[in-house]
């Protein structure tokens, strides 16, 4: 017996680092064990390893969740105690220093403040339950200290060189800033009741239920409070949540938020720039941010990313301000900043995705009237008209045409610049394309009367008409058949057109339930038939009466009944013309349309009675 108690012994004592290793309730039982059954006598060492480890772990047997809660916040009210003993204490040093007195009548200003704020800190009744509190008061603690290092040396005038010291002094001061600032957004931010989320986040799961609402509260306080390196680490812990459930996440931001994720597109580091830019870019498209984000000063940080930041903060400082510059207020404000220079240049040299997302918010941007001709001064049109004519993507090409299209909208000076740089010959070639779409049809309808018809013709303007009218998209109809309206303006444009065959195209498109462009197409075949040819040929199309007819509807939501009226009293010298418009029920809409004093309705009117009166006559 005696044999083994020794070797036991030996055994214990030799392995007891290894033994750590294990949990420490088997440990105490272990212990236990030998003690009793074999009277052995463990080292003081050993013994008091064990005490320690039990302590750490916070297992006391039958203690529960009350004791780990003690335990835990035992070390917090220690740290507000020491703080709250070390700040008079760092005062009255600070006061004693004769050297450099205007710094540190400055240091003691802000130490004078620390108390009120570690009051309102210790008051709330969360405080021992939240890690950030916790965090706080080290911070807070190792300024001190290092404030009371700094007072000591300069007591003892043992400092090395004035610079180095005023520079340390600077270095406090400002800390002693961010801890007064941290402390008062701490409570701010309404965060201090919300459970404690760790700042490495992994497995994350794509449930909500894992990242709920008061960690994520929580995450979001951290971007404003500490020092960078902390803000970093949220960051990262930010951006792995949002890769899971963006959008419950994004729900959550309050303004305080967005403001310390722009500040954070200013850091020193590349990393956090294109960390904040990715989480500012979910916030723009996500719409729900985008008056804080412009209040809170993003768009001079999201120039600069575009000027000199990385490919990612190039690719996601353009695509915020493209969302950023639907609004009106907000393209000024681009504009305002020097924003448009460097858009132009990402249109010229930018892969891809950020020359479509540069393109797009100049199209946005030429939507105000006011700063066109700022645009077209930084080399808007010519970039614009190479974009129509090679852009990467489809995507560019369609901005491209949509923003000579704002550019020429009002504007003949813009329109002859348009002209002359190629426009106009560009944009009829790429309508050559299977499916034309509205922007650069919209373009061609604000150039055609600058230019001579000669010129027009010439450009192969007629086939690329008839090509819209028959495979372009609604809305590049619609513009096909409002260019139609300004082109025939002459005798010979509107036999050019009815011999290209544009007429047919235009009856099918009073069908269309849009009822804008049921107006112009109207409006285009108004125009035509006042040439005779042009008229007999909407004579033999069958559709043509019944749908003119169905136009003469009195509701104020229908816009082409003038133009359909002043169709059908072209059509009305045929007798064949006029039964069939009776026959349709004309008479009955132009009695209302009479009533209601439309041009031309009370003589059609007239016109439709008395050859229904013949005819009743002729049948007698």
């Amino acid at each position: 017996m005696g044999f083994c108690r020794t070797v036991i012994l030996m055994a214990l004592n030799a392995f007891e680092a290894r033994l750590c290793y294990f949990s420490t309730h088997y440990f105490m039982g272990f212990t236990e064990f030998f003690k009793n059954k074999w009277s052995v006598t463990l080292s003081p060492t050993f013994s008091s390893k064990i005490r320690i480890m039990v302590e750490e772990a916070g297992v006391d047997r039958g203690s529960g969740r009350a004791a780990e809660a003690a335990e835990a916040a035992e070390p917090l009210e220690l740290w507000l105690l020491q703080a709250q003993k070390l700040v008079p204490l760092t005062l009255e040093k600070a006061m004693e220093v004769k050297v450099f007195p205007g710094r540190w009548k400055m240091i003691v200003s802000k130490l004078e403040q620390l108390p009120s704020r570690l009051s309102d800190l210790s008051s709330h009744p969360c405080f021992l339950k939240n890690a950030l509190c916790k965090e706080q008061l080290q911070a807070v603690l190792k300024t001190l200290k290092e404030a009371i290092a700094l007072t000591e040396l300069c007591l003892g005038e043992k400092f090395e060189g004035k610079l180095r010291m005023q520079s340390d002094l600077d270095s406090l001061s400002g800390k002693l800033d961010l801890n007064l600032r941290d402390c008062g957004l701490l409570i701010k931010t309404g965060v201090l009741g919300e459970a404690t989320l760790p700042l490495s986040v992994s497995g994350c799961s794509s449930q909500w239920e894992s990242t709920d609402y008061s960690s994520i509260k929580e995450l979001l306080a951290r971007l404003q409070i500490g020092h960078m390196e902390s803000k970093h680490r949220a960051l990262d812990s930010l951006v792995e949540i949002l890769k899971e459930d963006d959008d419950n996440v994004l729900s959550i931001f309050g303004r305080n938020n967005v403001a310390a994720l722009v500040q954070l597109l200013t850091a020193t580091s590349p990393c956090i720039r294109e960390k904040a830019i990715t989480v500012i870019c979910l916030l723009a498209e996500s719409g729900s941010c985008e008056n804080w984000l412009v209040s809170e000063g993003v768009l001079p940080s999201l120039i600069r990313l575009i000027e000199s930041g990385s490919a990612v903060g190039k690719e996601k400082a353009v695509i915020s301000l493209q969302r950023l510059s639907m609004s009106a207020e907000t393209a000024r404000a681009i504009v305002g900043h020097g924003g448009v220079q460097p858009l132009i240049e990402l249109c010229k040299t930018g892969d891809s995705v950020t020359q479509a997302a540069a393109a797009c918010t100049l199209k946005n941007i030429s939507v105000v009237p006011e700063v066109r001709q700022t645009l077209a001064e930084k080399g808007i049109i010519r970039v614009m008209i190479r974009l129509v004519d090679c852009g990467i993507l489809l995507g560019s090409k369609e901005y491209a045409a949509e923003c000579l299209q704002n550019l020429t909208a009002s504007n003949d000076a813009l329109r002859k610049s348009v002209v002359s740089e190629g426009g106009l010959r560009c944009i009829l070639t790429y309508l050559d394309g299977p499916l034309p779409q509205e922007s650069a049809v919209g373009a061609l309808r604000n150039l055609v009367n600058s230019v001579s018809k000669e010129v027009l013709l010439s450009l192969g303007f007629l086939p690329r008409l008839v090509h819209v009218l028959k495979s372009g998209s609604l809305g590049a109809q619609q513009a096909a058949a409002s260019a139609i309206c300004r082109v025939c303006n002459s005798p010979e444009m509107k036999k050019l057109i009815g011999e290209a065959e544009c007429i047919p195209l235009l009856i099918k498109l009073l069908e269309a339930k849009s009822n804008s462009v049921r107006e112009v197409s109207t409006q285009a075949m108004s125009s035509l038939m006042t040439l005779s040819q042009n008229c007999r040929e909407v004579k033999r199309d069958e559709k043509s009466i019944p749908n003119l007819v169905q136009l003469l509807d009195p509701s104020p939501h229908n816009t082409a009944k003038k133009y359909a009226v002043a169709c059908l009293g072209l059509l009305s010298s045929s007798r064949k013309c006029k039964r069939l418009m009776i026959s349709y029920g004309a008479i009955g809409y132009l009695k209302k349309l009479s009533e209601m004093d439309t041009p031309g309705a009370k003589k059609l009117l007239d016109k439709l009675e008395k050859g229904k009166l013949r005819s009743l006559f002729s049948r007698k």
